[in-house]
């Protein structure tokens, strides 16, 4: 048995698919997996145990190159990576991602049964004519993981429990433990706390001075605050403890995403805006403290117990909107969440861990 996943990014949504991976794996224990994965968000997926294989499409540098002129190079690459997608009949497909650029990959494979879902998804871009195996369309207000399990139950593979099974090492959980105990973290003595204030959508961004006050918060409890994200987040983050009174940590861009994985495991809670660390920390089994304005988390907010939203109380929300069609404030839904509202919860959070601050 050979069976192809295509989930070509983004992280969260490449997290989602890990339990669909290892029910995969528990009901076909000799099968041949192969993933098919993007660049960006390839590192989750590398050395997964549920994984024999991991196909890292370049698509966005292809298309970049592509504009700038470079189509013959291009192409060749794009032709080199079909024929590498192809070494393999499979007889499984799946395209858990439902969108045209995985379309065409599961159309490519060759594949003798492709699964996904069928007509009446909402944004599936018409991915469904490269299926011969269409799963009726589901409501989208079921959970994205969850939706994917309906994929599996559709072809007779049961899925007994979520579990993802990230694969972190003892080398990355290493490396963390060392930027933690360099910066003066004091293991089983502090509680830690991350927050991941950035995320790609302005709409869901919360405001930096309120990042600014709840870390302050947590910082004069004792607490050893830690942000996380991207590069490209450093100048934002720094502008984020530049109005703090208390100290923090910058690990923006020093860690990859299974590092970041073995902090989130690290870590007491982890306060984020709705994006892809967010979901990291929930597979970890880490709670997860959601702010959430332009999406909705039944959606896909953390998935399992113990995590905590606070979401917009305005009726317009979700509206599922890059930018607010009612204000130049593209902040406007998530204005409504306050500062004490975020402390005190997360306060509650390491009261039940039966963590006492100062």
């Amino acid at each position: 048995m050979n069976i192809l996943i295509v989930k070509t990014s983004a992280i969260g949504d490449v997290t989602h698919t890990m339990p669909a991976l290892n029910c995969l794996r528990d009901h076909f224990p000799e099968a041949h997996i192969t993933w098919l994965v993007e660049e960006a968000a390839s590192d989750l997926i590398l050395g997964h145990k549920s994984v024999d294989r991991v196909l890292i499409s370049k698509r966005q540098k292809w298309v970049k190159d592509f504009r700038a002129g470079a189509w013959r190079s291009t192409l060749a690459q794009v032709r080199n990576f079909v024929s590498q997608l192809r070494e393999r009949e499979y007889d499984l497909v799946f395209d858990f991602q439902g969108l045209l650029k995985s379309g065409v990959w599961v159309w490519l494979s060759r594949g003798k049964k492709r699964v996904g879902f069928g007509r009446g998804m909402q944004h599936s871009e018409c991915s469904y004519i490269f299926l011969n195996k269409k799963v009726p369309a589901v409501d989208m207000e079921i959970h994205a993981l969850d939706r994917e399990l309906l994929l599996l139950e559709a072809v007779d593979v049961p899925c007994k429990e979520v579990v993802y099974n990230f694969p972190i090492t003892e080398i990355h959980r290493q490396k963390v433990n060392q930027l933690l105990n360099d910066a003066g973290y004091k293991k089983n003595q502090q509680a830690l706390i991350a927050l991941n204030p950035q995320t790609k959508w302005d709409t869901k961004l919360w405001y930096n001075n309120k990042f600014s006050e709840v870390a302050d918060c947590l910082a004069a409890k004792g607490v050893f605050v830690v942000f996380t994200g991207g590069a490209a987040d450093r100048k934002t983050i720094q502008e984020i403890q530049g109005n703090m009174t208390q100290s923090s940590l910058d690990l923006t861009g020093k860690s990859s995403l299974k590092e970041l994985a073995a902090l989130y495991e690290l870590a007491n809670v982890v306060i984020s805006t709705d994006t892809g660390p967010m979901h990291i920390s929930a597979a970890v089994g880490t709670p997860v403290f959601a702010l959430f304005g332009p999406t909705a988390p039944w959606r896909t907010g953390p998935h399992g117990a113990g995590h905590h939203v606070l979401r917009s109380s305005l009726p317009c929300s979700p509206c599922f909107k890059r930018q607010c069609l009612l204000t130049d404030d593209v902040k406007k839904c998530m204005r409504t969440i306050t500062v004490n509202q975020v402390v005190d919860a997360t306060f509650a959070l390491l009261n039940k861990q039966g963590l006492i601050l100062e």
